[in-house]
């Protein structure tokens, strides 16, 4: 059986004359020739005479599309009907087009342009360990409720956070497939409220003032690199998604404005957080270290890269910190939340503008990344300030409401 590693690995044998040949299951062949062509076959019998039906080549046709159309090729001849013929007459399409795996990797390939790497990797994965084994080689337009159920119960067993994803993804890959004229309805319609209640994990993050100051002085005890250092300073300053936060550039923040500037990859909008001088100090300290790198927050082994993902955790585990009862990197966007609002008396929709989350105002417009940016300058800086007196051990009591 092939795999696209074994196809990379293999080289022409240029002292033959002929293709060499590889197969894979059901038929399908890869003819390897000594100019380094390769070429997908289908290799069959009709009417007792062996028989051949060229695919297309690779890599133009992947392992995955050529075992499609193998695949549909043995479905026309076991309806009594020669492959060949039947391509040549157009009667039948025998590129497995109107299958479910088709549409969906159209849909994947198209979507993959706005979604970030990791989620390109996952999205792709998912559908070919849960979905494609099961459904992915009926025609779309065939496929019921009953058969997603099926397949989606089958996720739930082990992750129904995973099948929740998967049940959202085939859904958006029915209404593709509906938009294309491949199918009338989406199944997954018919599912809903049919899968088990997620339970939500809620990020550990310390809401106490007294105990974010013993936070706070910690982390400026950490002996630790001081790329790491410096971005556990600066997390609860800027209290956005850690993944964010690692893979900063210095291409994006403007210091002599305070302000970074970002696309968020997850939202798929544009972001501002306004800088606190406190945190122009940090940066402007770390920019010596790391401003010739892309990277605000270099990797620890390759400074090309970002900081790891799990280097805050790491970091606040060290320190003695729980991530799982206490803190965690994303708990600092609730502990800013929580406080922003109960203790220093920020209006919500100021907070939740600042944290990028969608709040549709009157008008229906769910985010704004310059709304309420005056408010949110002087809330950065006072929210700095704030916990600059904690770090000092110095509570301050509770401010008047403001806008």
């Amino acid at each position: 059986m092939l795999t696209d590693a074994k196809i990379r690995k293999i080289k022409p044998d240029t002292n033959k004359k002929t293709p060499s040949k590889y197969s894979d299951t059901n038929g399908l062949q890869l003819h390897v020739f000594p100019t380094g062509r390769m070429t997908w076959i289908y290799a069959y019998r009709f009417q007792n005479k062996q028989r051949s039906l060229t695919l297309g080549s690779y890599p133009d046709v992947s392992l995955a599309d050529a075992r499609i159309k193998a695949t549909e090729a043995r479905k026309i001849l076991n309806n009594g009907i020669d492959p060949n013929q039947a391509k040549k007459n157009n009667r039948i399409q025998l590129d497995g087009e109107n299958s479910f795996r088709y549409v969906a990797l159209e849909w994947h390939s198209k979507k993959a342009e706005t979604w970030a790497v990791s989620t390109v990797k996952k999205i792709r994965t998912r559908l070919e360990k849960d979905i494609f084994p099961y459904i992915g080689d009926m025609e779309i337009s065939t496929i019921e409720a009953p058969d997603l159920l099926a397949v989606i119960k089958r996720i739930e067993g082990r992750s129904p956070d995973t099948a929740k994803r998967a049940l959202q993804e085939c859904g958006a890959i029915f209404r593709y497939g509906m938009a294309l004229g491949k199918n009338k309805h989406d199944p997954s319609q018919a599912l809903t409220g049919l899968l088990l209640p997620i339970k939500q994990n809620h990020f550990a993050a310390l809401t106490e003032p007294a105990q974010v100051g013993g936070l706070l002085r910690a982390i400026d005890g950490f002996t630790g690199s001081f790329v790491v250092k410096c971005a556990l300073q600066l997390a609860p300053l800027f209290f956005v998604r850690i993944g964010e936060l690692r893979t900063a550039r210095w291409s994006d923040i403007d210091l002599d404005a305070a302000e970074w500037r970002y696309f968020i990859t997850k939202t798929k909008q544009n972001h501002i957080v306004p800088l606190s001088t406190q945190a122009i100090a940090i940066l402007k300290d770390l920019q010596q270290l790391t401003g010739q790198y892309e990277h605000v927050f270099i990797g620890g082994r390759d400074p090309k890269h970002p900081m790891s993902d799990a280097a805050i955790n790491a970091a606040l585990r060290r320190m003695g910190f729980s991530t799982k009862d206490e803190i965690t990197g994303h708990g600092f966007r609730a502990m800013a939340r929580t406080i922003l609002h109960e203790q220093l008396g920020y209006e919500r929709d100021v907070i939740e503008h600042q944290l990028a989350h969608a709040v549709p105002d009157s008008l229906g417009t769910a985010y704004n990344r310059t709304k309420f940016l005056k408010q949110r300058r002087e809330m950065m800086q006072h929210w700095a300030d704030y916990l600059n007196d904690l770090k000092q051990d110095v509570i301050p009591f509770p401010k008047n409401k403001r806008a």
